[in-house]
């Protein structure tokens, strides 16, 4: 093998990335909408010592963030697998506010917000690892 050539683990870390992506969008996307559909609801964290919580948004205004974020993720995942320069950055930023977003959904859906924070981070290690091995 040369040096030039990406190993099969390398292109493998990055089609995960950009399938992870795609995933993730699909998942927001439906959170968003689901989330739209409710918009009567707002959202507070249910602790035994507070019943408020820093973010005060009503479900519809979530679901709007998660369903943007959704389709933003979704199409930086096709960027990936078609090569693209911009996706590798797009995908890793979009990661990165997914986590974020979704660690202020944790007193909402914990078990939910957890596991898409892991994949979050699991994608963007990939992208910054391994993400320029697939446009070769």
């Amino acid at each position: 093998m040369s040096a030039n050539k990406p190993s099969g683990a390398a292109i493998g870390f990055s089609a995960f990335a950009a399938i992870m992506l795609l995933v993730i969008g699909v998942f927001q996307v439906i959170a968003g909408i689901t989330a739209i559909a409710k918009n009567n609801v707002v959202i507070y964290a249910n602790t035994a010592a507070d019943k408020s919580y820093f973010l005060h948004l009503s479900t519809k205004g979530w679901g709007w963030t998660h369903l943007i974020l959704g389709i933003v993720l979704f199409l930086a995942g096709l960027g990936i697998l078609s090569g693209q320069v911009w996706a590798r950055t797009v995908g890793v930023i979009v990661a990165a506010a997914s986590a974020i977003v979704n660690f202020a959904f944790i007193p909402v859906y914990p078990v939910w917000a957890i596991v898409i924070i892991a994949i979050d981070i699991t994608v963007i290690w990939a992208l910054t690892a391994h993400g320029r091995d697939i446009a070769e």
